[in-house]
């Protein structure tokens, strides 16, 4: 075996749901085998993300329920570290069919970059095998299709890791928007803020680049995108969006190849030494001589061409608007979201310093959010949600406060997929490849809107035509 294989080489290696169709209100974890034992998982893609949460978090957790059978990454040297670390003695492949030929797998969790999900998905699919992909489930239109179709001809299922549903304090407004506290909602409010730590990683890494991450209108927002179809209970029509690169990219006085070897290190502001972190030091450095990719890349580097600020308009078939924006180099990270009902207003936020009474660093919260550790303590003690009746005084209702593992989803998604545990199935939690379109949707529909400069349609975009009623 060769030790340097392009991504173009690796990829060519390894080479329609009905537009009525109704979500499944089965959990994920009937999508799986229905044998009595370990289901047998692989994963392509070992970058941090799936070494560390897939890999280690999984096995920690669900051993009892899963065994891993074989890994495959591009990056041969990247691959054996994330074996060592997960300390499995398994087979091991940078050829993707040669694994999907030579193993029995029941589950593949595809954690690869965004722009080659699809190659992953379709051949499993097509192969008869059970798929649990990474979000964004693909980064554009024509990738959204084949994956519909191959769906469509599979008596496999997608199932897309959309843990934020499951997190404590979005259930909960999930909870309260289907028993129509504040009426019908007619309007929504959303807007997520990056800071400087967390969201300039985005630009320092691949994802800066769209034809590998499709911006963050897809691989960030469409997390949000997915939670407003899932709390709206309808599908989304029109979208119309605006966007630039303002802040970094080009904009800068002074860019450099690498932090490592940047002469500006002393006046940058977002100078990262990465060999102060050991495990993105040798997950990543160690390694880069097999595939090239550069972890700590300069975030002022010319070859930027995402969005660093968006803001979308979206349409509902239910009559639903929203207004959403994106930022990526606030000073705080968090969200606000308000949902007006022809009976009054909810609203609740996360992360915004001069509402809390707790100061957070913010060099370290979406660290917080990563963390699983049973250690982990919450500087807060609860969520508010504010709610308030037309013609009515305001009241404060009171959430447990939970940031760690996608502010409790994790345990809970990953509960109901592996294991069967179903906590609420009224309020449909399990996502499928309709749900994973459907949020990417928007994003593409958002990224053409910005570039040409016009509304754009959902249905004109896939052969998916949007429902008023997402399960009725």
């Amino acid at each position: 075996m060769e030790n340097k294989t392009s991504r173009r080489q690796f990829l060519a290696t390894t080479g329609t749901l009905a537009a009525g169709m109704l979500l499944s209100s089965e959990s994920a974890a009937h999508y799986l085998s229905a044998d009595n034992g370990k289901k047998r998982i692989a994963m392509v893609g070992t970058g941090v993300r799936g070494m560390k949460f897939w890999g280690a978090f999984v096995l920690k957790n669900y051993s009892d329920a899963i065994q891993y059978v074989a890994l495959c990454d591009i990056n041969p040297g990247r691959l054996e570290y994330a074996r060592q670390y997960l300390k499995l003695d398994v087979p091991t492949y940078t050829n993707f069919d040669s694994m999907l030929e030579k193993e029995k797998i029941d589950l593949l969790f595809v954690t690869t970059i965004d722009a080659t999900h699809d190659e992953f998905i379709v051949k499993a699919l097509n192969k008869g095998i059970n798929v649990l992909t990474e979000k964004p489930m693909t980064t554009d239109e024509f990738k959204c299709q084949d994956i519909i179709t191959a769906a469509r001809n599979s008596k496999a299922k997608l199932i897309m890791g959309f843990n934020y549903r499951y997190g404590k304090i979005f259930t909960r407004l999930k909870e309260m928007l289907v028993k129509k506290e504040v009426g019908e909602i007619t309007s929504v409010d959303f807007n997520w803020y990056l800071n400087t730590f967390h969201g300039a990683s985005y630009f320092r890494r691949w994802h800066g680049q769209r034809d590998q991450s499709g911006t963050l209108l897809l691989h960030k927002a469409s997390h949000h995108f997915d939670l407003l179809n899932w709390w709206i209970g309808s599908d989304p029509v029109e979208v119309h969006a605006y966007g630039s690169l303002d802040y970094y990219g080009k904009n800068n006085a002074f860019r450099g190849e690498r932090c490592m070897t940047c002469p500006h290190q002393q006046k940058c502001q977002f100078y990262w030494d990465i060999k102060k972190d050991e495990e993105a030091y040798q997950l990543y450095v160690e390694h880069e001589k097999h595939d090239g990719y550069i972890r700590d890349n300069c975030l002022f580097r010319n070859e930027i061409d995402i969005y660093d600020k968006m803001g979308v308009q979206i349409k509902y078939a239910n009559g639903v608007q929203v207004t959403y924006s994106l930022t990526t180099y606030s000073p705080y990270e968090g969200f606000r979201i308000a949902f007006n009902g022809k009976e009054g207003r909810m609203e609740t936020w996360e992360g915004i310093p001069s509402m809390d009474t707790v100061q957070i660093d913010q060099s370290k919260i979406h660290d917080k959010e990563m963390d699983h550790s049973s250690h982990t303590k919450a500087e807060l003690e609860y969520h508010e949600i504010i709610k308030q009746l037309n013609f009515k005084e305001f009241e404060r209702i009171m959430v447990p406060y939970v940031r760690s593992g996608h502010w409790g989803g994790d345990h809970m998604m990953l509960d109901e997929i592996l294991k069967d545990i179903t906590v609420a199935p009224e309020l449909h939690h399990a996502s499928n490849e309709r749900d994973g379109s459907m949020a990417v949707l928007i994003g593409i529909a958002a990224r053409k809107s910005i570039d040409e400069n016009r509304p754009v349609r959902i249905s004109d975009l896939t052969d998916l035509k949007p429902r008023a009623d997402k399960w009725g």
